[in-house]
């Protein structure tokens, strides 16, 4: 497994996202989140949420995590593969999916382009296709938590989200 950015807890913002029936409810996860995929998975399923549920994880605004917990295992995007090689988190995304952890020299990865891994189509059946997930995953000029921003916009929760990330001072 990768080593982390630095031995602190990273910087950013962990979220569930839970539809029920007309509405949105966006509401924080433990920090813990950012640092380990399996809590993050486990603070998901503990919503026991009755509508779709999901998380929306913004690391160091270096890249973002979606993770939708199922029965037969969650389904996952990584904004950045190469995030790999620095974050356990982003380490421990690409073991579920079985890929292998970018080889690259750590002198060489500000020239190497980032790439997601996953699942683009994540969120298709919630109003974001997989197209429009690429095509934001793909805009490398922003930082995660306005990649993060577009989604909810996109997806019709941008009010909720902004009021949680107001509440935790992001």
């Amino acid at each position: 497994m990768a080593a982390s950015a630095s031995d602190s807890e990273p910087e950013g913002f962990a979220v569930a996202v839970v539809r029920e029936e007309t509405a949105w409810k966006v509401t924080p996860l433990d920090a813990s989140a950012l640092t380990n995929l399996d809590d993050a998975e486990r603070q998901l399923r503990d919503l026991r949420a009755a509508g779709a549920a999901f998380g929306l994880l913004d690391v160091d605004d270096e890249f973002f995590i979606v993770v939708r917990p199922a029965p037969g295992g969650s389904r996952l995007l990584v904004s950045d593969a190469t995030a790999a090689l620095d974050y356990d988190v982003a380490a421990d995304v690409l073991d579920a999916l079985d890929v292998d952890i970018p080889d690259y020299d750590p002198d060489e990865l500000d020239d190497v382009e980032p790439w997601e891994e996953g699942d683009l189509a994540v969120l298709s059946d919630l109003g974001l296709p997989d197209a429009v997930m690429s095509v934001i995953v793909g805009d490398t000029d922003l930082y995660a938590d306005e990649q993060i921003g577009m989604i909810a916009a996109r997806m019709g929760f941008a009010d909720e989200l902004g009021k949680v990330l107001d509440s935790l001072g992001h």
